[in-house]
């Protein structure tokens, strides 16, 4: 993920930034300040499901040791809590306690894909193809981790 292009050429930041209401102006923030973040809408290319750290941490690497390629997860160090991108929707089906989910009309905060020194990071960067977390997955290992 070096790179933050995929096979199909398209990179982990047009992909982000495509979610924006201007896409451009992201991606013109991003290359101002590529430390920085920038505020994403949720609901239309993704939702996010949003847990403790102390759970979404171990469940993010149980997900990508079981998934050739785990969906994008954010970290938040000062609020302690990690961020699963899921498909648009399942923010408003997800039935769980602890799980917060962020879907249309809510909005996230996301650091630059490739670097970025904010308390927001990625655990798992986005690779720009569009793959995201598997709700049914991502329930699994929460249980999972929960469950010991």
């Amino acid at each position: 993920m070096g790179s933050g292009v995929t096979g199909s050429g398209r990179s982990a930041v047009e992909w982000l930034a495509s979610a924006a209401p201007d896409p451009r102006a992201c991606r013109r923030q991003w290359q101002r300040d590529p430390f920085g973040v920038v505020l994403l809408p949720a609901g239309r290319l993704w939702d996010v499901l949003v847990v403790p750290a102390a759970l979404g941490r171990p469940a993010a690497e149980l997900l990508s040791r079981r998934t050739r390629r785990p969906g994008p997860v954010l970290c938040d160090e000062r609020a302690g809590r990690v961020g699963f991108l899921v498909p648009p929707g399942t923010a408003g089906r997800w039935v769980g306690t602890g799980v917060r989910g962020v879907g249309a009309g809510g909005w996230v905060v996301v650091p630059h894909p490739l670097r970025g020194r904010s308390p927001v990071r990625w655990l798992v960067p986005p690779d720009g193809s569009g793959v995201l977390t598997d709700p049914v997955g991502l329930e699994g290992a929460l249980h999972r981790v929960v469950g010991g």
